[in-house]
C-alpha cells in the first residue's frame, strides 16, 4: 500500500494526513482549503467529496482512501471502496453507519476498517492489550478524550471535531459490551462528571507515590 486519499480536510482529516505523509503517498481532498494555516506538505485539492462521482474519480488510482467526512458520507464512500478493491478506513461513531459496513465485507476484496479513530477505535485496542495481562477481570474503565481546560455550554464540551457528528452521536443510542454481553444503551447514560483539573491532580498523585 503506497498511495493514500485523505477525504476531509478539516482539523482531524488535516492532521491524518500530516502523519501518513511520514510514510505514504498521500492526497487530500477537501470541500475548503485545509484548516491549519501551514504548508500542508502533502497535494490537495479543493473538490465536493459530497458528490460520489468526484469520490469514484478520486479512487481510481489509489490503494486506500481513509474518510474524515462527516458520518452520512461514510456509506457511500465505504460501497465506492469496496466496489474498487481500495482499502477503506474511517473515524465515525456512528453505530448504522458501521453495521452497513460490516455488511459489505462479504463481498470486499480489501480491507473495510470503520472506527479507526481515537474512541471507538485506539481505546479500544489499549483495553484490549490490557487485558491479555489478567486471568480475570471485573472492569475496565478508559478515559479518552481531550477535556477542556475552561469548559463552557451546556454540555461543557470543546468542538475539536464535526459538531454534527457530537450531535448525532448523543442523539442516538450506542453499542456497549457490559458484563461480557453487546447492548445497545442511550449514549448519555451514566453521566459522569469530570474536569481537567481533577484528572491532572490525580495523575500527579499517583506519580508521586509511586515514586516514594
Amino acid at each position: 500500500m503506497n498511495s493514500i486519499a485523505v477525504l476531509g480536510l478539516g482539523k482531524v482529516g488535516t492532521l491524518v494526513g500530516v502523519l501518513l505523509n511520514k510514510q505514504f503517498s498521500v492526497k487530500g481532498y477537501g470541500l475548503h482549503r485545509p484548516h491549519y494555516e501551514i504548508d500542508i506538505p502533502f497535494p490537495h485539492e479543493i473538490v465536493d467529496i459530497s458528490n460520489m462521482g468526484n469520490v469514484h474519480r478520486i479512487l481510481d488510482d489509489v490503494d486506500a482512501v481513509v474518510s474524515a467526512l462527516p458520518y452520512y458520507l461514510n456509506k457511500s464512500v465505504a460501497e465506492i471502496s469496496c466496489q474498487k478493491g481500495v482499502h477503506y478506513f474511517d473515524l465515525t461513531e456512528d453505530v448504522k453507519t458501521t453495521q452497513h459496513i460490516q455488511h459489505l465485507k462479504e463481498s470486499a476484496s480489501a480491507v473495510l476498517a470503520p472506527q479507526c479513530g481515537l474512541a471507538p477505535g485506539f481505546i479500544g485496542i489499549i483495553g484490549g492489550d490490557l487485558s491479555k495481562e489478567f486471568d480475570e477481570i471485573r472492569d475496565i474503565e478508559l478515559r479518552v478524550g481531550a477535556l477542556p481546560r475552561y469548559p463552557n455550554g451546556q454540555l461543557s464540551y470543546s468542538f475539536t471535531w464535526s459538531p454534527t457528528g457530537v450531535i448525532n452521536e448523543y442523539l442516538n443510542d450506542a453499542e456497549v459490551i457490559h458484563n461480557g454481553k453487546r447492548k445497545i444503551v442511550p449514549s448519555l447514560d451514566g453521566f459522569e462528571v469530570s474536569s481537567a483539573d481533577k484528572i491532572f491532580e490525580s495523575t500527579f498523585q499517583n506519580q508521586t507515590l509511586r515514586k516514594n
